[in-house]
């Protein structure tokens, strides 16, 4: 599990957690995963003080830390009890990583950049989270050696569902994703039933491109 946020930052994460329940954030148990995490370990030292804000921001590798809000708004979508398997595509700077150790028995993790796992590596370690497993390689290919999965959400936006996806959700799984063009998305909810995928829109959002074989080409 996640360590707790210091008391450095008990006011403003106080404030965050405000903010995502006056943003349609109900589920208390995201709620909870963002009061125990402490977003600023994840940032680099120059913005730490804006850590609890709800606004993206940068991590370097041309790569940023989502909104809070858009965090939340994906994990409460995947509607998580705490007994099942994640797949999470775009480690990143392993916040949302670590907000799912909260919230699932066990997370793997997919990032393409070796820079950012390695740090991401780093800090969950230091946080002493456990039930996480982290993989170097291409996003869209999923996991298949741990499939299926209970629920799979996605950092970056795709021109649609790559097909690996839709084969490793497990049956009335709930994938979650960023769909449209690299510049506009809306950010979509699969839920499968007898094998085919119902799609739920949820709400414009922009994400970086999701790069692979399953994606966009670099």
């Amino acid at each position: 599990m996640a360590g707790a946020v210091g008391p450095e930052f008990r006011g403003a994460r106080r404030r965050l957690i405000e903010t995502l329940q006056a943003n349609g954030i109900t589920d208390l148990a995201v709620l909870r995963a963002f009061d125990m995490v402490a977003r600023h370990a994840f940032v680099p030292t120059g913005v730490a003080h804006r850590a609890y804000e709800d606004a993206a921001l940068p991590i370097g590798n041309g790569q940023t830390i989502s909104q809070p809000t858009v965090h939340a708004r994906s994990l409460q979508e995947l509607r998580l009890t705490g007994r099942e398997r994640v797949l999470e595509v775009g480690t990143g700077s392993g916040y949302q990583t670590a907000l799912l150790s909260h919230l699932a028995a066990q997370v793997f993790s997919i990032e393409r950049v070796p820079a950012l796992l390695d740090r991401a590596r780093e800090i969950l370690a230091q946080l002493d989270v456990r039930n996480v497993s982290l993989l170097l390689g291409d996003g869209t290919l999923g996991w298949r050696d741990y499939a299926p999965y209970d629920g799979i959400v996605v950092g970056a936006a795709s021109p649609d569902v790559p097909l690996p996806y839709a084969e490793q959700l497990a049956e009335g799984g709930r994938l979650v994703i960023p769909i449209g063009t690299r510049d506009e998305q809306t950010l979509c909810v699969f839920t499968k039933r007898n094998g085919a995928l119902e799609r739920r829109d949820v709400g414009p959002v922009r994400f970086v491109p999701l790069l692979g074989a399953h994606g966009w080409q670099s």
